[in-house]
């Protein structure tokens, strides 16, 4: 399970999100859209929030995006997750068939944890050019719930995407993270062949692309 560090955290609050193409910063929220597919938790997954679809429709959004690593995940230096699917520890290289682990946020109730999306449900994320499916839990403590992962971040969901690391420096995987962190276009529940780049996140410096180019 990962649960947010100090330094994602402080990412955050710099409020910055990347461009649709090239690396410049952007601060401009307004022009994101706002509008989210998150489950409502609070209902038991018994529906949407937000936005009326069908559970497995595809859909486009903004998210708040971050990484976490084989040194920032919990246990610290591993890869274990919370809920697999089709990886038994944290991996993937990105495609449709072998997407990429994906942590989200959650909510204790009752003695057990309800996620904001399903185990299994996959995004396009367009930026990296990587599938990714939902696999891992984003937040500890008693308490996950007034925790970023699960509130959001300027009313957009938060997702943490594993970008691997572990036969690299930290410092070095902490740039990478940096680089990939702000507000991100993905699509939910996305249907095969967009384009991807297969690779450990880390390993190819965090590499970003221009959507559609």
């Amino acid at each position: 399970m990962t649960s947010v560090s100090l330094k994602a955290v402080a990412a955050a609050a710099l409020t910055i999100s990347l461009s649709a193409c090239g690396d410049n910063v952007r601060t401009d929220y307004h022009e994101f859209s706002s509008v989210s597919t998150r489950l409502n938790v609070d209902n038991d997954l018994s529906g949407l929030t937000r936005v009326a679809i069908a559970p497995d429709q595809e859909q486009s959004m903004n998210v708040f995006l971050t990484g976490y690593s084989w040194w920032d995940n919990t246990p610290r230096g591993s890869a274990q997750i919370a809920r697999p699917v089709i990886h038994r520890t944290a991996g993937g290289v990105g495609t449709y068939e072998d997407p990429i682990t994906l942590a989200v946020g959650h909510k204790k109730t009752g003695g057990r944890s309800v996620m904001d999306y399903r185990p299994g449900t996959r995004f396009y994320i367009e930026k990296l050019q990587k599938y990714a499916i939902v696999e891992d839990m984003c937040g500890d403590g008693p308490r996950p719930q007034d925790g970023p992962c699960h509130t959001g971040h300027r009313g957009h969901d938060w997702i943490d995407i594993y970008v691997g690391g572990r036969r690299m420096d930290e410092a070095s995987v902490d740039a990478c993270m940096r680089h990939i962190t702000g507000i991100q276009s993905v699509v939910l529940n996305p249907r095969p062949g967009y384009p991807v780049t297969p690779g450990e996140i880390a390993t190819t410096g965090c590499r970003t692309f221009c959507y559609g180019a």
